[in-house]
């Protein structure tokens, strides 16, 4: 991961009380309600400034040191109560009652990829659902996106478990896409925050799968691979990236304020192309076709100039690669000029980078508590 998006783990949700919304017919069921909210009540506080000194909350997740991890934890604890409620609620069945204590509970969630939500003048914007799939969904987003943030923290220590974990985050937007979200779709709002629509998960699938290969490329540049399987590799991660921007097209149609997302993973793909290039053409250059190699150095470094990535650190490293590239490129002219003399070939005459994927996503496995709840029908 050369640049870096935090902008997927920013949501906020006001307070929800299950046992104010839905009656409880025993004791058990108002005891379970009851730790319901106080588990929900621990994700509301991940947003929010803590005063809980860094040793209180290593005790209170037993143990834990890492803030993310210790975030992660309390989505993972509340998920299968949540579950739990969602199995019961639906052997209830459609009722007119149910869906009146559902609005009762009044679920709202401000999203983290819509710039509203960073200067709406009397906080961040609210999209209100009444439909427990919406929980379920954004606290799996929030999950997913927290695991993006604990493989950032350890990146720099184990690329492997970097790897891992990112391919973790990718099985949770899949199981989004593919599994909770087209449960919502039919009872979504005229606004929505982009978080519920498949088209964002199943984007932030590939974007997961192409920060995987992107680290697993560092690992294998570790270990001093050829620049020809590099370059594969590198265009592989564009190839995942590829295909996510043209997942967004339908979502931008729905939810036209996804630009910040939309340029992060156009910026990464270029970057990735960038390098893809520079690789193919050290091949290239050691197969003995200098001329080849400067066309293809030619050819990324003019088509770099149409892209200008929006954040200055993202334009920082952007540039950085192009001057890397164009200083290899001088290079290699000149070598060309006094020792090889070979004709550089028109651009069509050049070769087409090929892309190896070779991460999948690890299946997102939901976890549910099996406890009895009945209400008062």
């Amino acid at each position: 991961m050369m640049i870096t998006f935090q902008g997927f783990s920013k949501q906020k949700s006001p307070q929800v009380l299950f046992e104010n919304a839905l009656p409880a017919s025993d004791p058990g069921t108002l005891e379970q309600l009851k730790e319901l909210s106080s588990r929900r009540r621990a994700i509301e506080s991940i947003n929010q400034n803590s005063f809980v000194t860094e040793a209180i909350a290593r005790e209170m997740s037993g143990g834990l040191t890492s803030r993310c991890e210790q975030n992660i934890q309390k989505v993972e604890q509340y998920l299968p109560l949540l579950g739990n409620l969602i199995h019961h609620v639906n052997i209830v069945g459609d009722s007119l009652k149910m869906a009146r204590w559902i609005s009762d509970l009044k679920i709202r969630w401000s999203s983290s990829l819509a710039p509203s939500s960073f200067f709406h003048l009397s906080g961040p914007k609210l999209y209100q659902m009444d439909n427990l799939h919406f929980e379920l969904g954004m606290t799996l987003f929030v999950l997913g996106a927290l695991l993006r943030d604990q493989a950032l923290e350890v990146l720099s220590t184990d690329l492997v478990q970097s790897a891992t974990i990112l391919r973790k985050a990718a099985g949770i937007y899949q199981h989004l896409a593919q599994v909770v979200l087209p449960c919502l779709q039919p009872e979504l709002a005229p606004e929505r925050p982009p978080e519920a629509l498949i088209s964002v998960s199943a984007a932030t699938t590939l974007v997961c799968l192409a920060e995987a290969q992107a680290v697993t490329v560092k690992k294998a540049e570790q270990k001093g691979n050829t620049g020809g399987l590099l370059a594969k590799l590198h265009y592989g991660v564009c190839e995942f990236l590829n295909e996510a921007i043209h997942t967004l097209n339908s979502a931008t149609k729905q939810c036209k304020d996804i630009s910040s997302l939309t340029d992060y993973i156009t910026t990464c793909k270029m970057l990735h192309e960038l390098l893809c290039y520079k690789y193919l053409a050290e091949s290239l250059k050691t197969e003995g076709k200098i001329g080849f190699a400067i066309g293809v150095l030619c050819q990324v470094i003019q088509s770099s100039e149409k892209h200008t990535p929006r954040e200055e650190s993202w334009r920082l490293v952007y540039n950085q690669v192009i001057d890397d590239l164009t200083v290899l490129l001088r290079k290699y002219e000149h070598e060309n000029e006094f020792v090889w003399h070979e004709k550089i070939p028109m651009q069509d005459e050049l070769p087409v980078p090929q892309g190896v994927k070779i991460v999948s996503s690890i299946l997102y496995q939901p976890q549910r508590w099996e406890r009895t709840l009945v209400f008062k029908m």
